[in-house]
């Protein structure tokens, strides 16, 4: 749940406990001085694997399996993980993590419920409450194991992928010689399975356990890919069938697992209840979700992706105060560790919008959207997998149109946009995530079916984003100034108001209520469109599309050669004929006279945007209008806890980076292609 720093914030700093690794001496060559690839002295990623394996005595398959599910092979240029981890091998630094702020998740004065009948008004110092660790003890500071075992300094763990890749391997093979395993490059890779769930950093046995197994499915299925520094690494599909049989030795907890734990199979998953109780007199005094009766009673249409702005520990502490907010899973960063909190059923009070959390499942996510940070290949994966088990058991479409980040959630009126999240952030890679889910974007159109779903490629598409250095409000020094961002992958194209780099950013009013262009500050993605984003299309000159975008044109670069954006076929909304303008709502209500008189009437107003005749949106679903009322600690309020169903429906647009609601009577729902720009 990312703060907008388009506002005014309150942040807090939540100290790390820091322990000191014990490191397993190891005999090994002294430090090699460190490597550039691909020159005759200096051999390629792939070869640099190979030695490292061959120099500590680890099978290649299982140093490039681990490797592979700590980073898929990246180097992230040197710049830490949301864990705090470093390069290919995911090295973790407790020093780093220690020195990077964690937020208070809300705002002064935000409301989070999102219900302007009942506000939600948190205090934000209640973040500073929660004390632990930020990360389990085995996983605070590999770094330092890693420069004991191979003599090479942290600094040059951190940046040189030829040193961070010797330090994982040196770690591995310690691990395995305090497991009594077989040692050895030649040695069966079978037999390193406990080697692995230890490398994993997990607390749990089967936390560790998940992460092993994703390991050796990963050397069955094998993997080839270039690098985001442009090697080319493989790991040949091999069948091993693991021994286990190490696992044990870890002496790890063991999770409990409840029944009724939603959760996939093979997933570590642990209940961590949010509370549901009294904390004042009032009936409407409790925290910190509401009752549900989902879906029997209301269908589950969205699934919301957020980051904590924080660390694992504090942010579970967090949910479990009945005086906050609640959602219903988080994700451990470092080994893909899942907290359950809320049961499906129940509704969650977690992204700013009523409507939203009403029909929605709130997931957490470790890191931070604008720190510069990466997200780790293990909690994409365990992410994936939750997704895809709860999408296939409430039906909810495997689609950018139903799988939100919380920067899709749009504000539920217009003096609310601004201060709307923009988590999961720019950098958080929607295409991998959605090949993980085995929904992957596809083109399914031409140039001549009118719809665009935005799809750059991760690693080389770079925008230049700034701010990321900036401490927020709240911390004791003072703001630096504004600095570029380390140029890094992202998943967001930047929008102009022509088709010219040297144009200017797009507006989104909701943001620049002065009509200026936005900018390019972490945070503010008002010019910016998403992968898998399904956009109506505009017009086409040369290299450049426009896509319709909050009432306006908005121009990207769309090279032949290397596109942004793949071709869709789909349905688009328009005006019905005669209307000059039509409404935009943040939400999706019934018309007044559906409400019976023991419910307030629950008011709806435009937001600040245009929607005009002879403009397009890509349609993301006809949807009921409804209203859930739940107000009292027990239920005991006037038709509390049932849901107010209208005879008008609504139509989701992607109308801007948030999807919107317009009525179904005020619009024509079309197929794309009709009209469409030649």
């Amino acid at each position: 749940m990312h703060l907008s720093a388009l506002t005014s914030r309150r942040r807090v700093l939540l100290a790390a406990t820091v322990a000191a690794a014990t490191a397993l001496a190891i005999s090994g060559p002294s430090a090699a001085a460190p490597l550039t690839a691909g020159t005759t002295d200096n051999p390629d990623r792939q070869q640099q694997y190979a030695a490292a394996a061959a120099e500590y005595g680890v099978p290649q398959s299982v140093l490039l399996g681990v490797s592979y599910l700590e980073s898929r092979w990246d180097t992230h240029a040197g710049q830490p993980s949301t864990s705090g981890g470093y390069g290919p091998m995911h090295l973790t630094d407790a020093a780093q993590v220690a020195s990077t702020p964690s937020s208070a998740h809300v705002d002064e004065n935000e409301d989070p419920r999102g219900d302007e009948s009942r506000p939600l008004v948190l205090d934000p110092a209640i973040a500073a409450r929660p004390s632990g660790d930020v990360l389990p003890q085995a996983s605070l500071q590999t770094l330092d194991a890693a420069a004991d075992l191979t003599g090479e300094s942290k600094e040059t763990l951190r940046t040189d992928a030829v040193a961070n890749i010797r330090g994982g391997a040196a770690l591995l093979a310690s691990y395995q010689q305090e497991l009594g395993g077989p040692a050895g490059a030649g040695s069966d890779p079978a037999a390193w399975y406990g080697a692995v769930a230890r490398y994993s950093g997990a607390d749990t046995e089967d936390a560790a356990a998940a992460f092993a197994d994703e390991v050796y499915d990963q050397i069955s299925q094998g993997a080839s890919r270039i690098t985001d520094d442009g090697q080319q690494v493989t790991l040949a599909a091999a069948a091993v069938t693991p021994d286990q049989s190490g696992l044990h030795k870890l002496g790890l907890r063991r999770a409990e697992r409840p029944d009724g734990l939603e959760c996939p199979v093979r997933l570590a998953c642990e209940w961590i209840p949010a509370p549901y109780g009294k904390y004042g007199p009032g009936s409407g005094d409790y925290g910190n979700y509401d009752i549900g009766n989902r879906p029997a009673q209301q269908k589950i249409e969205y699934i919301i992706i957020h980051d904590t702005e924080g660390y694992f520990g504090p942010s579970v502490q967090l949910v479990q105060d009945v005086t906050y907010l609640g959602w219903h899973y988080t994700l451990r960063s470092v080994d893909g560790y899942v907290a359950q909190h809320i049961k499906a059923k129940d509704v969650g009070w977690h992204a700013g919008n009523w409507y939203v959390n009403a029909k929605s499942i709130g997931i957490e996510h470790e890191g931070f959207a604008g720190h510069g940070t990466w997200y780790t290949e293990a909690m994409y994966r365990t992410s994936a997998k939750l997704v895809r088990h709860l999408a296939l058991r409430f039906q909810i479409p495997l689609d950018r149109q139903h799988i939100l980040g919380h920067d899709n959630v749009p504000g539920i009126t217009a003096a609310n946009v601004g201060g709307m999240h923009w988590d999961p952030g720019p950098y958080w890679d929607w295409s991998h995530y959605f090949d993980l889910m085995k929904a992957p974007f596809k083109g399914t159109g031409t140039p001549n079916t009118g719809l665009v779903t935005i799809d750059p490629d991760y690693a080389s598409n770079q925008p230049a984003f700034t701010g990321c250095n900036r401490q927020p409000p709240g911390v004791p020094n003072p703001l630096p100034p504004i600095q570029p961002c380390p140029l890094r992958g992202s998943s967001s194209v930047i929008l102009r108001t022509a088709p010219s780099p040297t144009a200017p950013l797009v507006n989104d009013l909701g943001l620049q209520p002065n009509g200026q262009p936005n900018t390019m500050y972490i945070s503010d993605h008002g010019a910016r469109a998403s992968a898998g984003q399904t956009y109506a299309l505009a017009d086409v000159q040369g290299d450049w599309t426009a896509i319709w975008y909050l009432g306006q044109k908005a121009w990207f670069h769309n090279p032949a050669a290397a596109r942004t954006a793949k071709w869709a076929n789909g349905f688009v909304v328009t005006p019905k004929p005669g209307k000059a303008t039509i409404p935009v709502y943040g939400r999706a209500y019934p018309e007044q006279a559906a409400y019976p008189s023991t419910i307030p009437y629950q008011a709806i107003s435009p937001l600040q945007y245009t929607f005009k005749a002879g403009q397009k949106y890509a349609v993301g679903g006809v949807l009921p209008g409804e209203y859930y009322r739940a107000v009292s600690f027990d239920g005991s309020a006037a038709d509390d806890r049932t849901v107010v169903r209208g005879a008008n429906q609504y139509v989701q647009i992607q109308f801007g980076h948030r999807v919107m609601y317009v009525n179904l009577d005020d619009v024509l729902i079309q197929p794309g292609a009709v009209d469409a720009p030649r």
